[in-house]
């Protein structure tokens, strides 16, 4: 009888990834095992066949004169072939095929693990940040422990292996027709045991510790930037490396300018005059002050754009601008003789009509239009 393709018996097109590949040959597996149909013997070749094709299509040298030659590439009786596979036990298959879900594999020993990062959230004036500081901030860490030299054990003794797993780290727990490793819950898949804790840390060879640090924060950060401290972090764990401290860095604000981006906001009061008949004033920048020049019949929220005295981001770039929206003042507290001439004053503009004054007038005009028309629909 002839041989089935052996992409056909797994299910998958001749592209297959090596992890395409051995996902349809657990599915099948774990369909067809003799272990799962006992007396099924159409189960048991399945599973043959299935074991067979795996054994080629999952070693790259097998599946590439697989792919060349066919069937004789790999059969053991063919000159150069590489052989085919056969049953296996499945205990075997399981740890190879399903070792991966579980963390499971040969070997063990003592684990080693990375310390976890930290965030430290920092506050900066609008000034430090667009111009760049150093600071000194204080962290609360985990160190390594002095006395005891991380090792967890008091000092003059040492960490013993574990009687449980006998130093391996996993224990394998019979489950059904097929065994499962497992993290050793005795010494949580260290494969040591301390009988004896140091005093100073308690056995976990970590103690907690302030550190203080010096920070140099770049021109130009803004909110949401994080500044990131290679090794600052909390330290590892059995000799690990230590993890990261990641600066958060938030601007507060300001009492004159608002940051966008690159730019900076900022509101100017002028007087009725001053945006009537026009004129100059200085205004403020981060790099000192700057003139405006205020066109006559300026009204109230007009914005101005004095390029490139914005602010030039960490991330590059040019530098931005500062955008200044002028605000019309009203004045207040007036005497009986400002209250006198303003009156005249507004008396000759309205003789004048639109002429003085068309957004108001403008805008009468669509009052009078809108009731008009309310008039007409409730009619």
């Amino acid at each position: 009888m002839a041989q089935r393709d052996y992409y056909e018996v797994l299910g998958v097109p001749r592209d297959a990834s090596a992890d395409v590949i051995k996902k349809a040959f657990r599915r099948l597996a774990m369909k067809d095992h003799p272990d799962r149909n006992p007396g099924d013997a159409d189960a048991e070749a399945r599973f043959k066949e299935a074991r067979a094709a795996y054994d080629i299509l999952s070693d790259a040298r097998k599946r590439e004169a697989y792919d060349r030659y066919g069937h004789a590439g790999v059969d053991p009786s063919a000159a150069g072939g590489f052989g085919g596979g056969g049953g296996g036990n499945f205990s075997d298959i399981f740890e190879d095929i399903f070792g991966d879900i579980f963390g499971g594999g040969r070997g063990g020993g003592q684990r080693v693990y990375r310390g976890s990062d930290l965030q430290y959230n920092l506050e900066l004036t609008l000034e430090e940040a667009v111009f760049g500081t150093d600071v000194k901030i204080r962290v609360p860490t985990t160190v390594t422990c002095d006395a005891c030299d991380g090792s967890g054990a008091e000092p003059g003794t040492s960490p013993e292996t574990c009687p449980t797993c006998k130093g391996v780290g996993q224990v394998r727990i019979q489950q059904g027709f097929f065994s499962v490793q497992q993290t050793c819950p005795r010494c949580q898949g260290t494969g040591k045991v301390i009988p004896h804790p140091c005093g100073s840390c308690g056995g976990s060879g970590r103690v907690q510790q302030q550190n203080t640090l010096d920070v140099k924060i770049p021109a130009g950060v803004d909110s949401g930037d994080r500044i990131r401290l290679s090794g600052q972090g909390e330290a590892g764990i059995n000799g690990g490396p230590a993890g990261d401290l990641y600066v958060q860095v938030r601007v507060k604000p300001h009492k004159l300018f608002q940051r966008d981006g690159n730019h900076l906001l900022c509101e100017v009061p002028i007087s009725f005059a001053t945006a009537a008949l026009g004129g100059e004033l200085e205004v403020p920048c981060l790099k000192g002050r700057v003139v405006l020049k205020v066109p006559a019949e300026t009204q109230s929220g007009k914005q101005f754009r004095m390029r490139g005295k914005g602010v030039t981001s960490v991330h590059g770039g040019g530098a931005g601008d500062l955008l200044c929206r002028v605000m019309v003042e009203t004045p207040v507290n007036l005497t009986a003789k400002q209250r006198e001439l303003l009156q005249e004053f507004d008396a000759s503009t309205q003789q004048g009509g639109t002429r003085h004054s068309p957004q108001a007038h403008s805008w009468l005009d669509g009052v009078k239009g809108f009731f008009e028309d309310l008039k007409f629909w409730n009619k």
